[in-house]
């Protein structure tokens, strides 16, 4: 009997969320994860020589998963 309540209150859940917020549960961890290597290169960027090459494939590495991130944000649900 738990498990079915559970599966139905489960199916509820998905059908009553939007594309929006099912995308956005996708996207937030990917520009969480993106950010933090931003952090993590403007921290390295102290380094002399390497910390500024570094830095700017963090940032490229992020700029490419916000692009992901907003067509996957753009898909109609």
């Amino acid at each position: 009997m738990k498990t079915l309540t559970r599966i139905m209150l489960l199916s509820l859940m998905v059908s009553l969320l939007s594309g929006c917020v099912l995308t956005k549960i996708v996207t937030t961890p990917m520009r969480l994860v993106g950010s933090a290597g931003t952090v993590v290169g403007s921290t390295l960027s102290i380094l002399p020589v390497v910390g500024n090459p570094i830095n700017d494939v963090f940032r490229e590495a992020n700029a490419s998963i916000d692009r992901v991130a907003d067509r996957i944000d753009d898909i109609p649900i």
